[in-house]
């Protein structure tokens, strides 16, 4: 008997009640909670609180504490050099390719960030050699890819997609495709 002297519904998960902590938090909370045989409360205190999450696109290894970059992350209070600096390091490879990032930013001002795949556009237009796609796509067809290029980038972005297999993400990225006026043959 608890909660109010009712007894608890079958499937009650006490841990679902901890707002501000993310699902991966909670997963934690709970292993650490049974490996030390103590409440899942006492342990939710030591984990850190999300203020917020920032998503971003940033070209790879040329972030700087200007705009786009110091205006979205700057109103929270984490220090803008560290971030540029770690995600310059992190992304030397990546040189020149927009990254999408998705940076946690706790309450005490600390942050951790996560880099994604590039957009599905943004690498058909690269495959295409394209500056940008058709304003309508519907009439005028801008540039060609090809099955295996297509292929090729589904495969890339499968991580990031709700697909199930290879084939469901070829029909998400042609459907992109299709959207900026750029031919699948």
């Amino acid at each position: 008997m608890s909660l109010f002297g009712m007894r608890r519904p079958r499937g009650f998960q006490p841990y679902l009640f901890i707002t501000g902590y993310s699902d991966l938090q909670i997963a934690k909370l709970k292993r650490g909670a049974q490996f030390c045989n103590q409440s899942l409360r006492s342990w939710a205190k030591l984990a850190k609180k999300i203020k917020t999450i920032v998503k971003l696109q940033v070209v790879g290894g040329q972030a700087t504490p200007a705009p786009p970059v110091g205006t979205a992350l700057g109103p929270h209070g984490i220090n803008l050099q560290q971030f540029v600096s770690q995600f310059n390091d992190i992304t030397k490879d990546k040189m020149g390719q927009v990254t999408p990032v998705e940076i946690t930013i706790y309450e005490d001002r600390s942050f951790d960030f996560k880099l994604k795949t590039p957009p599905a556009a943004y690498l058909l237009r690269v495959a295409a050699g394209l500056e940008k796609g058709s304003g309508v796509p519907n009439k005028n067809k801008v540039g060609k890819v090809t099955k295996d290029q297509v292929r090729q980038i589904a495969e890339q972005k499968m991580i990031d997609l709700n697909a199930n297999d290879v084939e469901g993400a070829v029909k998400i990225i042609e459907g992109t495709a299709r959207s900026m006026g750029i031919e699948v043959k």
